[in-house]
């Protein structure tokens, strides 16, 4: 047991009775027995398992465990949230089953910065007939309107005034646009 106190405390981690057995000074003896039922905690979790966005997207979280739902930074209620932080950012979930048992989850929201996309020169001015070189900038891949490939710099030799523009993406996967 669990000694001789009138008061003990007990943390059982599934259904258990107990059994106090009083004894009189005259010797006589009472038994009480109560059983304490242990509630399962629910299983919180929080989809997707890694979630990385780039600078200025959102993305969607779902909590899982059954039950009701509480999320922090102000989200509310609902099992599926929308969120679209600045900055890595963690989200917890608190997960309540119907017996009043909880579990909590978090995830982190990784924010990776967007390339600075640009092109060189600052001003483009040919002769009729004659060709320029446009170079991109901002690191990773390039990708140009007009059907000019991937290149950095390309050349082109427009009839009439004509806006190029190139999309850059960095390893991360995040895009930004230059226009000239």
């Amino acid at each position: 047991g669990l000694g001789s106190n009138a008061t003990v405390s007990v943390s059982p981690t599934s259904n258990t009775t107990y059994t106090v057995t009083v004894t009189s000074a005259g010797g006589c003896t009472a038994t009480a027995s109560r059983l304490v039922s242990v509630n399962p905690n629910p299983t919180a979790n929080i989809n997707p398992a890694t979630v990385e966005i780039c600078s200025g997207e959102s993305a969607s979280l779902t909590a899982t465990g059954g039950g009701t739902y509480a999320w922090s930074n102000s989200l509310g209620t609902s099992a599926t949230v929308n969120v679209s932080p600045t900055s890595n950012t963690t989200y917890t979930v608190t997960v309540t089953n119907a017996d009043g048992c909880t579990a909590t989850a978090s995830r982190l929201v990784s924010v990776n910065p967007n390339p600075t996309a640009n092109i060189n020169p600052a001003t483009v001015e040919i002769c009729s007939g004659a060709s320029a070189s446009l170079t991109a900038t901002g690191g990773g891949t390039y990708q140009w309107s007009n059907s000019l490939g991937t290149s950095a710099t390309v050349s082109v030799s427009p009839t009439s005034n004509t806006t190029y523009t190139v999309t850059v993406t960095n390893s991360d996967g995040c895009t930004a646009t230059a226009s000239r």
